[in-house]
């Protein structure tokens, strides 16, 4: 058995899978996010351990045995939190996590040294993990003055697990200090920042063994001690395991709550001025690029609590069949947004409204939105060097055929469905763990899973959707000036 765990920004999943990966059993535990201010996100790194726990004891209660066969554990977890733990390994402050906005200025002025693009092949966004760094600097010296490490979320629970500093090649890529090229921490960037390497946990690949589990925890959960924990990776990157996305071409687009337009190539093909993310692979020598959307079932989900309608009860009222867009738009930037603006001032919008726009008309344009949004992400793709012809559809917004009939027509290539199972960041860990434990082939282990349906555009519909698209683009630098 292997075992995948998934440190999300909603809650910990624990997946089982046995040796030919079938998926056995799994565990949940929940995580609620705090903001203390406009545009602040934090977590407490405690709480990720009790979710974990919480997991785990969930899956040892429904599957004892198999739990006690496990041989080897994968990680995977949001990116880009800043954990600091000062030099006895107490967590200094709340994490900040990625979807935390307060160090955009912080942000502007590392994106200005021109080292950060040229070596990380990336913006410095206000989310990613350096700029968060010199923002504690500026307003919380006392603590930055104490950090002795600053881990990613996942390798906070590598820490617990195994009681070592370790991280892997694509959730360090979303740093800011990675020299992405090279696979290697930069001594530059760290520097940029008043930091230096033994502040950084050391990297492995994430098919790689890093530590092994706890004595303590071995006997609690009833498993062996001393199994092998996998480098693991980024949630995106260990979704894309999952998914089989790990050759030149392959793509998925994930609607959770932010947005991924994901493709894996064989070489490293920066173009930061795209606002696109180019950042290593969970697997040795490879890359992958993506797209960013901050909120995505986030916006649907901010309807669903304005209404007081539940999101499937909001989707169910649009019915199966594709419709015209009606005129009104919205704009998904509750927390700003990546791809394409790099802008964390920016907030979301519904224009076009009228006495006729019910709850149904602002459910189709939220949804709309979020296709749009994808879009500019495949534009800034394609510029990037990379086209799609095909994308396969995860994450819990993919329930929606509407949406996903929408995104196909918006992004005007098919969306792929994979066959009924669970095929995400956990799943993906899992994978990684079983390779960590067992030296398999990665690729003979990464493969995607068989398409149950494909979703093709909707010809009728392509060019209604084109206009409601340049409409859409109008919009930004419409709102974005009159708010400045």
């Amino acid at each position: 058995m292997y075992l995948g765990l998934d440190l999300g920004t909603s809650g910990v999943k624990a997946l089982l899978i046995d040796a030919g990966q079938t998926v056995i059993g799994s565990g949940h535990g929940s995580l609620d996010v705090s903001r203390p201010h406009s545009g602040c996100s934090e977590q407490d790194p405690a709480h990720w351990i009790a979710a974990c726990e919480t997991a785990i004891a969930e899956l040892k209660a429904a599957h004892p045995k198999e739990l006690a066969a496990v041989k080897g554990i994968g990680l995977s977890g949001q990116m880009h939190g800043a954990t600091l733990l000062d030099a006895g390994d107490k967590v200094l402050r709340p994490c900040i996590l990625w979807n935390d906005t307060r160090s955009h200025v912080e942000a502007a002025a590392l994106d200005a040294d021109p080292r950060f693009r040229k070596l990380t092949g990336n913006i410095v966004f206000p989310g990613f993990t350096a700029p968060k760094l010199a923002w504690v600097k500026n307003n919380e010296p006392r603590i930055f003055a104490n950090v002795a490490k600053v881990l990613l979320p996942k390798d906070f629970l590598r820490l617990w697990l195994t009681g070592e500093h370790i991280s892997e090649m694509s959730d360090s890529a979303g740093t800011s200090w990675l020299d992405v090229g090279r696979r290697r921490w930069s001594a530059d960037l760290l520097a940029a920042t008043s930091l230096d390497e033994k502040h950084m946990p050391s990297l492995v690949e994430g098919t790689a063994k890093a530590g092994a589990l706890r004595a303590e925890l071995a006997a609690k959960w009833g498993v062996a001690a001393g199994i092998p924990i996998a480098g693991g990776a980024g949630d995106n990157a260990a979704s894309a395991c999952g998914m089989g996305t790990v050759g030149a071409g392959h793509a998925f687009v994930s609607l959770g709550t932010s947005g991924v337009l994901f493709a894996a190539n064989a070489a490293y093909l920066p173009n930061p001025a795209s606002a696109v993310h180019t950042f290593c692979h969970a697997l040795p020598d490879t890359w992958h690029q993506m797209g960013v959307i901050l909120s995505a079932t986030d916006s649907l989900n901010w309807l669903s609590e304005i209404t007081g309608k539940s999101a499937g009860e909001l989707t169910a009222e649009l019915g199966d069949t594709l419709k015209a867009p009606t005129g009104v738009s919205f704009l998904p930037y509750l927390s700003g947004e990546r791809t394409p603006h790099n802008d964390s001032a920016i907030r979301g919008s519904f224009t076009g409204l009228a006495h006729e726009s019910g709850r149904a008309v602002l459910t189709q344009a939220v949804l709309e939105g979020v296709a749009f949004a994808f879009r500019d992400s495949l534009e800034a793709l394609k510029t990037a060097g990379t086209t799609l012809t095909r994308v396969t559809a995860i994450g819990g917004g993919s329930r929606s055929r509407y949406w996903l009939k929408a995104i196909a027509t918006a992004l005007q290539v098919p969306v792929d469905i994979p066959a009924d199972g669970d095929f995400g960041a956990a799943f993906g860990a899992a994978r990684l763990g079983l390779i960590a434990a067992t030296g398999a082939d990665p690729l003979a282990v990464c493969t995607a899973p068989a398409t149950d349906a494909t979703i093709d555009p909707d010809g009728g519909l392509g060019g209604a959707f084109a206009d409601a698209y340049q409409r859409y683009r109008a919009l930004y630098p419409a709102i974005r000036a009159a708010t400045a």
